[in-house]
């Protein structure tokens, strides 16, 4: 959006203190007068650390590295290697490409433009799609904008001037109108930022000048509604991504191509582990023997887990009547993700559940419990179904119908921190048994808006809080990001390629025990309130296993792989032998094939291989007369000769078991 030159009035700094005193992470201290910037403050630190910020950080609020500093307090210099430097590029780089479609396609309009984990997009009005023509003109004209180096301006204006300024762009007219103006206004005026007259809405922070964007490149394109509500009109996206240097960008597109090989909707149907046929539905799967039997062995591992920690297992029905979600508050909080009221039984109305939590407090309060009941852990793998819309599907990543690895514990006051390092300690075994190592947590704390006693959420917040320094979990605190029922833990993982994947929660909750009338007989016989624990350890089975397979590549570590041998003979004289090696192997408990086709060996073997076999045992002339086999390893090109076969059926059978899963796993 172009404005004149002056057309874009500044902020206008307040009455400051004569001296700031800044705090660094290192506990440093530095003095400055009022108005000093974060640039200035760098530059003065080192040469080196002034050219890589990108921002600042004081008292944990995010400001432009040439914003005049009026307070003293905690300050951090941001720089591009940070993830926090590195969301400032990517919005820096999503105004670029505004300003770019908005130069090179007159009267299309432009609506919003975050930045999203390792990118940005920006949604466009305009008549038609791009193409991947219009993306290479666009990076070039991006291109063009970042060599000019633009400054980019941070001014306010009113809300009457922002609607003039932008009233040819409906949807920036209809964010400054909405409720939702927070998005851009502080203190009653419009924040924007302007570079060569173009100008948008925004809250920044931004680079100081375009020049300070040394590598963006445009991916892709799609359509996407406005808000994303598909009642919306229909917009055209762009996504892009910007890193530091072209090295860290080469490195991205990489490993996006790496994600690509690895996508679960990919491998997973071509190595038969599952579908998604049309005439289910969107969002709908189908596992094939295969996956079934990888399912299988997760769900087994899950309630082998759950048991040495204490659970038992319960089983609920997949529908309720509406009373229940009523009682549960999903109909108040949820009502947008179930599907739509059954009438029966003369007009009772009934719904499938989204989750499993209040069919477990009612089994909780199915009778009286007193204090030496609890805990009362409660497990169970349910089926849920939710009305995840169209566009945000994405195989069993996004699924409409999946199996929920709820638990749900109810215990005491007191019991709360060492139930608390219990689920953890189990989350993280759970998730290194199934090869992650690399753990991160979000420590989401009391919203404004909350159920229950202050005080209970401080003890349930500290509680979270030891438990994850005792797990050595690196994490953050999440201010005011909990549910409006309870605070939770989040634990983040990174895969075989570094990405991040949300995996297991750990909620408390006051409001169902509240919502259902829980109680407790304590040791006075005095009534009391139990707290509810909520811990899903792979969240959805299907989105977890799709995790896996990607994770893997597919090629499954032997415990998981739902062929773990496969028993190839040269010719056909050697396969009564292979048949004889794959009833030793089954009968050690192992997942064995034997291939009886006529095929050639070398055919045999690559077929085995594609199939991602975690061992493949071929056998010849000399393999019958001495009861050998050649043993090959997935993703090794050297087999071992002769290997006597008593001695691999053992060595297979040990380690296949699953790991950590055995008794006495738990302290």
């Amino acid at each position: 959006m172009a404005l004149a030159a002056g057309e874009v009035p500044f902020l206008s700094s307040e009455e400051t203190p004569l001296t700031l005193q800044l705090e660094l992470p290192d506990g440093g201290l530095i003095e400055g007068e009022p108005g000093v910037t974060g640039w200035e403050i760098a530059r003065g630190i080192g040469a080196g650390l002034a050219r890589a910020a990108v921002a600042v950080q004081l008292d944990g609020e995010l400001l432009d590295l040439t914003r005049p500093l009026e307070k003293s307090g905690r300050l951090r210099i941001i720089t591009d290697r940070m993830e926090e430097g590195r969301e400032v590029l990517r919005h820096s780089a999503a105004h670029v490409l505004a300003q770019a479609v908005l130069d090179l396609y007159p009267g299309s309009t432009f609506a919003i433009g975050p930045a999203i984990q390792d990118g940005f997009y920006y949604d466009f009005g305009i008549e038609r799609p791009f193409g991947p023509d219009d993306l290479s003109r666009l990076e070039e004209r991006m291109a063009e904008l970042i060599a000019a180096d633009q400054p980019f301006v941070r001014g306010s204006m009113s809300r009457e001037q922002a609607l003039e300024v932008f009233r040819s762009h409906p949807f920036k007219v209809e964010i400054i109108e909405s409720v939702e103006s927070s998005e851009v206004a502080e203190g009653g005026e419009v924040t924007v930022y302007s570079n060569n007259g173009f100008v948008d809405l925004c809250l920044g922070p931004h680079v100081p000048s375009t020049g300070r964007l040394k590598a963006v490149k445009l991916l892709r394109s799609s359509g996407a509604y406005w808000r994303g509500d598909e009642r919306n009109p229909q917009l055209q996206r762009i996504y892009g991504t910007a890193w530091e240097s072209q090295k860290a960008l080469a490195d991205y597109l990489h490993r996006l191509e790496e994600a690509e090989r690895r996508d679960h909707r990919r491998v997973g149907p071509g190595l038969d582990l599952f579908s998604f046929p049309r005439q289910l539905g969107s969002g709908l799967m189908v596992w094939h023997p295969k996956g079934g039997m990888v399912r299988k062995l997760i769900e087994d591992h899950s309630r082998r887990l759950h048991e040495q920690y204490g659970f038992e297992f319960v089983f609920s029905p997949h529908l309720a009547r509406s009373q229940l979600w009523d009682t549960s508050g999903h109909l108040d909080f949820y009502a947008d993700y179930m599907y739509p009221v059954m009438a029966m039984d003369g007009g009772d109305e009934y719904l499938v559940k989204p989750m499993n939590c209040p069919f477990h407090v009612l089994i909780y309060g199915s009778r009286g419990r007193s204090y030496r009941d609890l805990p009362m852990r409660l497990a169970e793998l349910g089926a849920v179904y939710r009305y995840e819309r169209s566009g945000v599907i994405h195989g069993a990543l996004r699924a409409r119908g999946f199996t929920q690895d709820d638990s749900h514990t109810f215990c005491t006051r007191h019991q709360l921190p060492d139930e608390l390092d219990m689920h953890l300690l189990f989350v993280l075994n759970w998730l290194r048994d199934f090869g992650f190592e690399e753990f991160e947590a979000d420590l989401s704390t009391r919203p404004e808006r909350f159920v229950g006693d202050p005080g209970m959420w401080d003890v349930a917040e500290d509680a979270l809080g030891q438990s994850i320094r005792k797990g050595g979990v690196s994490h953050r605190v999440a201010e005011g990001e909990g549910a409006f029922y309870g605070p939770k833990i989040d634990i983040h993982v990174r895969d075989a390629i570094g990405r991040r994947w949300q995996m297991s929660t750990i909620q408390v909750d006051f409001a169902l025990p509240e919502n259902f009338g829980l109680e407790y007989a304590d040791s006075d016989n005095v009534f009391r309130r139990p707290v509810m624990i909520h811990c899903a350890k792979a969240g959805s089975i299907e989105r977890f296993f799709g995790v896996l397979v990607e994770h893997y590549a597919g090629a499954f570590p032997l415990w998981l792989a739902p062929v773990q041998v496969s028993v190839t003979p040269v010719a056909d004289r050697h396969l009564d032998y292979a048949r004889e090696v794959g009833g030793r192997l089954k009968s050690a408990g192992l997942r064995a094939e034997v291939d009886a086709s006529s095929d050639r060996l070398g055919e045999k073997i690559r077929r085995a291989m594609t199939a991602k076999h975690p061992m493949v045992l071929v056998v010849g002339d000399q393999d019958v007369e001495k009861e050998t086999v050649g043993v090959r390893c997935y993703g090794e090109e050297r087999e071992r000769r002769a290997v006597p076969l008593t001695e691999v059926v053992q060595s297979l059978a040990d380690q296949a078991l699953p790991p950590g899963g055995l008794p006495g796993r738990r302290p």
